[in-house]
C-alpha cells in the first residue's frame, strides 16, 4: 500500500471512529432525557420500572376532585385515564391552565396509595389562547 492511500485510510478510519463516538453518546444522552409518563392503569397494574424513584403520571383532573387546604398551598386531587383513578397530592403553586376535566401531568413518587407530586404541569388543548388575547 503506498505512502498516500495508508495516509487516506487512516483519516478515513480516523473520522469513522469519530462519528460512531458522537452517534453513541447521541442516542445515549437522548434516552437519558427521554421521559414517559404512565397512566393511573399503569401505575395501579405495576407497569412502573422498578428502580426509578421520580417519573410522570398523566391523565384527566377528575372532576370534583381538587381540595385545596386553606391557609396552605397543598392541593389533592385525582387523575383518572378513563379506566382507573390515582389521588395525587402537591405542595405548591399549580399552573394557571390547572383545573377540574383538563389534562395534567405531574412529576413525583407512587407510595402505594397516593402519587406525592414535586411537579404540576397543566396541559391544553389545541384551542387554547393564553388570557387577555382577543380572537
Amino acid at each position: 500500500m503506498s505512502n498516500a492511500r495508508a495516509h487516506r485510510a487512516a483519516w478515513l478510519a480516523a473520522i469513522v471512529v469519530v462519528a460512531l463516538g458522537f452517534g453513541i453518546a447521541l442516542v445515549k444522552v437522548f434516552n437519558e432525557n427521554l421521559v414517559f409518563f404512565y397512566t393511573p392503569t399503569q401505575i395501579l397494574g405495576g407497569e412502573v420500572p422498578k428502580g426509578e424513584k421520580t417519573y410522570r403520571l398523566g391523565g384527566m383532573v377528575e372532576v370534583g376532585s381538587v381540595q385545596r387546604e386553606a391557609d396552605s398551598l397543598k392541593v389533592r386531587f385525582v387523575v383518572s385515564d378513563m379506566n382507573n383513578k390515582v389521588p395525587v397530592e402537591f405542595t405548591g403553586i399549580v399552573p394557571d391552565l390547572f383545573k377540574e376535566g383538563t389534562g395534567v401531568v405531574a412529576d413525583g413518587q407512587w407510595d402505594g396509595t397516593t402519587f406525592k407530586a414535586s411537579e404540576v404541569l397543566a396541559k391544553h388543548d389545541e384551542d387554547y389562547m393564553p388570557p387577555g388575547v382577543e380572537q
